[in-house]
């Protein structure tokens, strides 16, 4: 538990200085400045007295044990003085000093050592490399931030502590944006996102928590922690550094198509975090989080005085999901009782320009009490007769008593502030357009679906581990990475995945002798642990009638494969039994990504599928709702339903392979990237076959 950083009782400044402008005088001022009730103690062994509190030469030396450690020491004296606060006891530090991880391998090094000396001592860390931290309840600002953000509900970690300064200082000109923690990461020594969301799930000061990552360590982890913390409240995270440059080669049509960006995004949508794709974003949709009831469906009702902006509020609607409530007749009615007969009683409801605040007031209750409606936008342009304060306080206090999420739309600047800034004292978010608004009712939307999901519901399949352990340590006896296909074959035998007949032929011979074996017509692919896109190479040839067929395209597969990859080990051929090609090509494959470990991926497959990069991802292991899912989240997914008189696919055949692979990838971590393409998905009742298969491994 993390209460000592934002509930303590006392607080030792380490590094406390005596002159304005040092961060350590800054981070005292500013902890005094807050309004904390407990005890300081500013520690400084060249000082007696700091800022009107006594200064202590050593933590050691304080009359009392410090529930928390703020450090602003150089890097040198940081080490002696952590082990100082463990052998004082102190449970908590958050080390504001940088010169750490992010400065090199010598800091490094002394990162290094502070971790081990906090594990000695039981010591919880946050940092180094930090801004601080702020609890506007305790209140406590243990930050050398300029000022401290007003009371509110948000909860708001960050890993750039530069960002947060302008955050804050951005918050303290705004009426409707305040919180109730703010945390600056830094290197994340110790504590992470992971900590905090744990720590802030039950906060009851905090209704949605906000966070910019520029990486996640572990993953898995994430996952686990944040889809139980978002049962109980929203996540909102804002995720930089998500370029390919940098990245490392793939070979595999998975490897290709799946980078940073679909890892993060699989992994929040499984984790049910709400991903922002900006800052303003992250903030707007924030404040309707924290502010308002959630939305409890997707029925929206928008009240105007102008035309335009209820059209533009009412298509931002519809191109998000959304739906313009239908109102029941007896609401029509009853609007149409008082409204003037240009107005509009239909959705969005237009109660023209020259509405004063007694008709935004009925029209909005009325509105507010039809079942069929499950938030309010509220719009006001600044007319010659809008009454803007009388409005605001108006849509406020109607706000407090509904509990239907309400946002407001005051457009405009200099005449609407004062209405902006009564809204904001009711706690109903204001939005300088209509986009905004219905993005922010997007959001609540997309929130509520993700916590309504039910738990994963994963499952396990009899298969041979050991007979895929047994290719695994052959592969590698021999030096290599790349899984060959017959190869490739045992290890989808050995986890259930449907095959075609299949013989490796060395020879010519040998590949008639197998022909005859399976049954014309037979397919030959090129047999080399070397050569991954056989087609490249001229590697395949299909519908071989006979034996003169299959001689002739053995000869000039090897000659292809011979030419093209000169230093390939060639095996030979593997003569495959010709399956019906009556079905859906698709691609079952797997990326392992270095933060979440094995990405699976889903699409329609080919050839052409890094031309047409219609595919979703899932990070394994995922249960079977994820499964089904993916079958609907393509492009394509009409094809897998059915259309033009083909019949639907076998979509339980389909969900079964993505399981199948789910356990393959989750129980052998050394498989980093694979392909099944394609995959022949027939129509339900036929099931699926793998007709290709390529695995490799960590180097």
């Amino acid at each position: 538990m993390l209460e000592s950083f934002f509930q303590p009782k006392s607080v030792a400044i380490i590094g406390a200085s005596t002159e304005p402008g040092k961060l350590g005088y800054t981070v005292l001022a500013n902890i005094i400045e807050s309004g904390f009730k407990g005890e300081i103690y500013p520690i400084n062994p060249k000082a007696t007295e700091i800022y009107g509190h006594k200064a202590y030469a050593s933590v050691l030396d304080t009359p009392t044990v410090p529930d928390l450690g703020v450090m602003v020491v150089p890097y040198k004296v940081v080490p002696g003085a952590l082990r100082e606060c463990g052998e004082r006891g102190v449970p908590a530090v958050v080390i504001i000093t940088a010169g750490f991880r992010e400065s090199g391998k010598e800091g490094v090094e002394r990162e290094r050592e502070v971790v081990e000396i906090a594990k000695q001592y039981n010591i919880r860390i946050i940092g180094p490399n930090v801004l601080g931290i702020i609890d506007t309840y305790t209140p406590i600002n243990a930050t050398f931030a300029a000022g401290t953000p007003p009371q509110g509900k948000i909860a708001f970690m960050s890993q750039s502590g530069a960002l947060q300064t302008a955050i804050l200082d951005w918050s303290l000109a705004q009426q409707d944006l305040g919180f109730s923690k703010f945390v600056s990461l830094g290197n994340k020594a110790d504590v992470s996102e992971n900590d905090l969301m744990e720590a802030w799930a039950d906060d009851p000061n905090s209704r949605v928590i906000l966070s910019y990552i520029e990486g996640v360590p572990n993953g898995q982890e994430f996952i686990r922690i944040a889809r139980k913390v978002s049962r109980k409240k929203p996540i909102l995270v804002l995720k930089s550094g998500v370029t390919e440059a940098g990245s490392r080669a793939v070979s595999s049509h998975t490897g290709s198509l799946a980078g940073s960006e679909q890892a993060y995004d699989a992994a929040f949508f499984q984790a049910g975090v709400l991903r922002m794709n900006s800052l303003q974003e992250l903030f707007d949709n924030a404040r309707a989080f924290a502010q308002q009831p959630l939305l409890e469906g997707d029925r929206i009702a928008i009240i105007t005085n102008a035309g335009g902006p209820g059209i533009l509020a009412t298509d931002t609607l519809e191109r998000r999901g959304l739906q313009l409530a239908r109102l029941e007749v007896e609401t029509i009615h009853q609007l149409e009782e008082f409204l003037p007969d240009a107005a509009s009683a239909a959705n969005p409801v237009d109660v023209l320009g020259d509405a004063r605040s007694d008709r935004y007031a009925k029209a909005i209750e009325i509105v507010a009490k039809d079942p069929n409606v499950d938030g309010l936008i509220c719009i006001v342009t600044p007319q010659a007769t809008t009454e803007i304060q009388e409005t605001a306080n108006a849509i406020g206090k109607l706000a407090q008593s509904f509990d239907k999420p309400i946002l407001g739309v005051f457009m405009g600047e200099a005449r609407i502030k004062p209405g902006v800034d009564i809204l904001a004292s009711y706690d109903v978010p204001n939005y300088k357009f209509p986009e905004q608004a219905g993005a922010a009712f997007a959001a609540m939307r997309d929130y509520r679906r993700l916590r309504d999901r039910p738990d994963p519901e994963y499952v396990t399949y009899d298969v041979d581990k050991a007979a895929v352990a047994e290719v695994f340590k052959q592969v590698r006896a021999e030096g290599r990475v790349s899984v060959g296909e017959a190869e490739s074959r045992r290890v989808a035998e050995a986890y259930g995945l449907r095959l075609p007949a299949n013989k490796l032929a060395a020879t010519a011979d040998e590949a008639v002798e197998a022909a005859n074996e399976i049954g014309y017509p037979v397919v030959l692919k090129i047999a080399s642990p070397d050569i991954l896109h056989k087609t490249d190479v001229g590697g395949v040839r299909v519908g071989l009638r006979n034996a003169q067929d299959v001689r002739d395209a053995f000869d000039l597969i090897v000659y292809r494969a011979q030419r093209y990859v000169p230093d390939a080990r060639i095996w030979g051929c593997l003569v495959q039994e010709m399956v019906s090609m009556d079905g859906v090509e698709v691609l079952v494959g797997m990326n392992r990504d270095p933060q979440f470990g094995p990405l699976v991926t889903f699409g329609l497959g080919g050839v052409l599928v890094e031309v047409l990069k219609d595919v979703t991802f899932r990070v394994a292991p995922f249960g079977k709702q994820d499964a089904y899912e993916m079958l609907e989240e393509i492009r394509a997914a009409a094809l897998l339903r059915g259309v033009r008189g083909r019949p639907p696919v076998d979509k339980d055949a389909l969900a079964e392979v993505l399981l199948r692979v789910n356990q393959l990838v989750t129980d052998f971590p050394e498989i980093v990237e694979m392909d099944i393409n394609p995959l022949m998905v027939y129509e339900a009742g036929r099931g699926a076959i793998t007709l290709d298969m390529r695995l490799v491994l960590k180097g």
